[in-house]
């Protein structure tokens, strides 16, 4: 596919109004998304970066020993990064089947579900050590509510969330006044808001945000 055509994909992607809008452009996509996003031109570092952060920052356990959800899952680029580090036990969600269905090809997955990040989650409460979002959390996607509450929700006590939000979108769209109110209601502690690459070299940047979530008793 030409460059004009994943340019035409990216921007598609970033002006959907509606879940069933994103559904339809990932659905189109997945087939040769790795190839295009993910490839050495795009330098889409941001996948790695992350997984590099909830391995450095994770719990009490190893990473061998660490059960991890990918939210937002897409192909599998964090899942694949993850496995690479040394961890066993990944679990992710997407919105777009076909984008599963590739994620599912990589055979780092220990289970794959479809999934809604704009609706409350099915995942029982408590039983991730660690939670990853990377690419979700843009223009278009998915908003700071009720994601990010049902990211610490379904993390352990002293677990992390490790995720990426688009830098332009941050303050404008609420994600920083949601973190400010789960840190007041003690549910919460920031790790991190630092800047960071989201595609090197194309002037995107990205707030690496990694939440530890406190025993509140």
């Amino acid at each position: 596919m030409t460059a004009s055509a994943t340019q035409l994909y990216l921007h598609q992607a970033r002006d959907v109004k509606s879940v069933e809008d994103c559904m339809t452009v990932y659905d189109k996509w997945a087939a040769t998304y790795n190839d295009e996003v993910g490839d050495e031109a795009q330098s889409y570092v941001a996948p790695v970066l992350v997984a590099q952060a909830a391995i450095k920052y994770k719990s009490n356990k190893s990473p061998a020993d660490s059960i991890i959800l990918d939210a937002g899952c897409g192909t599998g680029l964090v899942g694949q990064a993850l496995a690479i580090g040394g961890v066993k036990a990944i679990d992710g969600i997407d919105l777009s089947a076909p984008m599963l269905d590739v994620a599912r090809d990589t055979g780092v997955y220990r289970n794959l579900a479809q999934a809604d990040m704009t609706r409350p989650l099915n995942n029982v409460d408590e039983t991730y050590d660690t939670v990853v979002c990377v690419g979700t959390f843009t223009r278009g996607h998915v908003g700071p509510d009720p994601a990010l509450r049902e990211l610490i929700r379904v993390t352990r006590t002293n677990g992390i969330v490790v995720a990426t939000i688009l830098d332009e979108i941050w303050e404008p769209h609420g994600f920083k006044a949601e973190v400010e109110k789960l840190k007041a209601e003690g549910l919460v502690r920031v790790m991190s808001e630092d800047l960071i690459d989201y595609v090197k070299g194309h002037g995107d940047k990205a707030v690496l945000l990694i939440l530890e979530k406190v025993n509140k008793d």
